[in-house]
């Protein structure tokens, strides 16, 4: 009979604790506004104005860590949209036959193609990886989303020259001139030796940052357009 008694006691003792247990150790609810919150963040660019992550007006992305700038620029550089962009940069020098070297035709235009994709591929490796990861930039674009058409077309093109910190501070776009320049430095080394200049060099250096300027304006504008075009 004692022992019965013992058993319920003991019983109706867990009973009562359960409750006042987990109301203790229960996780807190706190982390599902996180959640929200991250979902909204940094999303690639759809279709031809792919080239860099932006991040949506009025959102607090978290920092990237040197392995996440790593992956960035290696998605930037082997992503279709890298192949169409460098396809439109061969097509373009060549018409311009900014390599005679090169020689117009198939044969021609494939020289164009890799020595544009190589310096893409290269670029971004610079501008949003090797530099970004020593300086602690953000290589990625936050768009302004608000204003009139020339307001956010000087933004986006100020954002040559000005970017972010990993902290969230603005800092000179050490990433963008340095880095372009870099790339440019070394792509000279796989052009024929009339291209190795330094005027040469320094043209396909003021190309690749007017290319980034562009792309800026893109992605400035590009939400706004899916948004009021596409309705997406």
């Amino acid at each position: 009979m004692l022992k019965q008694r013992t058993v319920a006691i003991a019983l109706i003792a867990l009973v009562l604790a359960v409750p006042s247990f987990s109301q203790t150790s229960s996780p807190p609810a706190a982390p599902a506004p996180q959640d929200t919150s991250q979902g909204k963040q940094s999303k690639p660019t759809p279709g031809i104005l792919g080239g860099r992550r932006i991040v949506a007006a009025d959102t607090q992305a978290p920092p990237l860590s040197a392995k996440d700038k790593f992956v960035l620029a290696t998605k930037n550089s082997f992503d279709w949209t890298s192949l169409v962009r460098a396809g439109l940069v061969a097509g373009i020098g060549q018409a311009r036959d900014s390599y005679p070297e090169f020689h117009q035709g198939g044969a021609g235009f494939g020289r164009y193609y890799w020595h544009a994709y190589a310096d893409q591929a290269v670029s971004n490796y610079f501008t949003q990886f090797i530099v970004p990861a020593a300086t602690h930039e953000d290589p990625r674009y936050f768009v302004r989303g608000h204003g009139g058409f020339f307001s956010r077309t000087g933004y986006a093109l100020s954002r040559l020259f000005v970017t972010r910190t990993d902290s969230g501070d603005q800092t000179v776009n050490f990433s963008e001139i340095i880095g372009s320049g870099a790339a440019a430095g070394i792509s000279s080394r796989y052009y024929p030796e009339p291209e190795r200049t330094w005027t040469k060099t320094g043209h396909r250096w003021l190309t690749q940052v007017g290319i980034d300027g562009g792309l800026n304006v893109l992605q400035e504008f590009w939400p706004s357009i899916r948004h009021g075009v596409l309705r997406k």
